[in-house]
């Protein structure tokens, strides 16, 4: 007889993903089936998406990780996959916009994290099934703060992930299964095995998360667009991506070199005032005319108008910064990483 082995959350861990085709006893007619967040925080989400690509007899759920990549939502985990993935980054995306929501049969139903019990799948909206933000709000909102399979009293089994249940999967009532054990996280990958309905399991090799997020962290920082994010938002950013257990470097150059870029304000000024001088000197009522034509014109022409702070200049990016400076005759660092 057929097997099919339903697998929890794999987050990128591909030898854990082995390590339990190879102890459920998953041969070539088996039939494999993800719950969704293939990729993010493991150390080799390709070869995972490339195995669920690639089978026969292979389904992948769309998960809330898969989601934010189709639509462009990237944060750490995100860029970090996306540097991991490298060149094949779009196609696989491509890809994963195709995953569907859910997938049932007679003996089982299976979402990446919620549905409405008693609610037919293909009415759940995607946000519940795939365990968005909003889609816990509107269970929240359906449910109070009691997770939905509370309510499920249909007699046909019912499999999920997303919600890291610890290092043994959630079974209630031998119809419910919650399988993510946090495989990412250095606990457990998790399978069902059917039409046995039976728990498989294999241990995480490591704390995939922590070792990768401080591999990639450099070179996911060198990515973000530091030039043309305003010097608030560097501020945030910088306070936001500060972790005691990372280094901090990368960080500590973006920092010094904002201190650069601010500090070389006051000498922009004395420049920027001493061309509205020269100009206003020698071009007269052709002020604006003159002006206009520098290299620094809206700058020189806002300044002698007073509309332009003396603080930072009209000056809100590193880039405007860089540009104002350019247009002066003074060159400053471009690139903080």
């Amino acid at each position: 007889m057929k097997s099919t082995l339903i697998i929890g959350d794999i987050h990128g861990c591909h030898s854990e993903l082995l390590d339990l085709l190879d102890r459920a006893g998953i041969g070539d007619d088996d039939l494999v089936v993800s719950v969704g967040d293939l990729v993010d925080r493991g150390p080799d989400p390709g070869a995972v998406v490339e195995l669920f690509r690639a089978r026969p007899n292979s389904l992948a759920l769309c998960g809330n990780h898969e989601r934010k990549h189709v639509r462009g939502v990237l944060s750490y985990s995100q860029q970090v996959t996306r540097l991991q993935l490298g060149e094949r980054y779009d196609d696989d995306v491509r890809w994963m916009a195709t995953l569907p929501y859910h997938w049932e049969r007679d003996d089982v139903r299976v979402v990446h994290w919620g549905l409405y019990p008693g609610v037919p799948l293909d009415e759940v909206p995607e946000d519940v099934r795939a365990g968005t933000t909003s889609g816990d709000a509107r269970l929240r909102e359906r449910y109070g703060e009691r997770p939905w399979y509370e309510f499920y009293e249909d007699d046909k089994p019912v499999v999920f992930g997303h919600s890291v249940v610890g290092a043994e999967p959630l079974v209630l009532r031998d119809r419910i299964f919650g399988l993510d054990t946090g495989v990412c996280h250095g606990m457990r990958l998790t399978g069902l095995l059917l039409p046995q309905f039976r728990i498989v399991s294999v241990p995480a090799r490591a704390d995939h998360w922590e070792r990768v997020r401080a591999e990639w962290q450099a070179p996911v920082l060198r990515t973000l667009p530091w030039a043309t994010m305003t010097f608030e938002q560097i501020e945030k950013k910088i306070c936001s991506l500060r972790d005691p257990e990372l280094d901090g470097a990368v960080l500590d150059r973006v920092h010094a070199w904002v201190g650069t870029l601010r500090g070389a304000l006051p000498r922009l000024r004395e420049r920027l005032d001493g061309e509205v001088a020269r100009i206003a000197e020698t071009a007269g009522e052709e002020f604006g005319r003159v002006a206009a034509a520098h290299p620094a014109g809206s700058w020189l022409i806002r300044r002698r108008a007073g509309k332009l702070s003396p603080e930072h200049l009209g000056c809100s990016s590193p880039q405007q910064l860089l540009t104002l400076a350019a247009a002066l005759g003074e060159t400053l660092p471009a690139d903080p990483v």
